[in-house]
Formats: structure tokens, C-alpha cells, sequence
């Protein structure tokens, strides 16, 4: 038996975007009854991963409450959209990594959550190499 889970659909199947390129996509909610559910949010973000402190920032946010009468049906898939920013483009060095996702998160009752991240990458800049030995 599955748990509750989060599963996320970019509509371009996940290709490499560009600053100023539409996101798009959709989730799903998979075993999470209705009446579970207080509130939702979804959020596009980048966050930085290596040496040093790690970063985070949110491009675009946005929450459902059902305590405030927002309708969230687990039973049907959500949409979200956004217009992608100029910066900071992902990159896989050596000593710091920036990524970015697609995050939602359902917020249940007894304060559990669910969340589910799906990665894409903005920009095309190349993998750092190893320096010459």
C-alpha cells in the first residue's frame, strides 16, 4: 500500500527552460481524502546546494486555505503557471550546485504534510569540469 503523495507534471516534459519561458504544469494528489486536507500551497523556487550556506528564494507562491474557503479537491489534478525570471540560472559546479522545482505541499490535519518537488533547469550553462591533473 502507497502512502500520500504529491506527483508533478511539467507540460514540456521537464526540457531545459529560459529566462522569460512560460512553466507550466499540473499535480496531482494520490491518497489524501478531502476532509484531510486544511491547506495547500504551491510554490516555483531555486535553492542552492554544496559548501557554505545553503539559499534559498521563492519565485512564485501562492497558497490555498480551505479554513479561509478556498476549494481543494485531491481528487482532481491543480494547475500552476508562472513566467520564468532572468536569474539565477541552474548550475551543477564543483563546490555549489543551484537547482530549481516546482514544490507542493499539503498541509493535513494532526499536522502531517505531504510534499512533492519536481526539479527543472533553468538556463543552459554547462556542468563545471575537473580541473587538468
Amino acid at each position: 500500500m502507497t502512502g500520500p503523495r504529491i506527483v508533478i507534471r511539467l507540460d514540456e516534459n521537464g526540457r531545459i527552460y529560459q529566462p522569460g519561458d512560460r512553466l507550466a504544469g499540473e499535480y496531482r494528489m494520490l491518497a489524501i481524502d478531502r476532509d484531510e486536507i486544511k491547506a495547500l500551497e504551491i510554490s516555483v523556487l531555486w535553492f542552492t546546494e554544496g559548501k557554505g550556506d545553503e539559499d534559498l528564494a521563492v519565485h512564485d507562491f501562492r497558497r490555498l486555505s480551505a479554513e479561509d474557503g478556498d476549494w481543494i479537491d485531491p481528487r482532481r489534478p491543480g494547475r500552476f503557471s508562472t513566467t520564468l525570471p532572468n536569474s539565477p540560472l541552474s548550475y551543477d559546479g564543483r563546490i555549489v550546485k543551484v537547482r530549481w522545482c516546482v514544490r507542493v505541499r499539503a498541509f493535513l490535519k494532526r499536522g502531517r504534510e505531504v510534499v512533492g518537488q519536481r526539479l527543472f533547469r533553468l538556463g543552459d550553462v554547462p556542468a563545471a569540469k575537473a580541473p587538468p591533473t
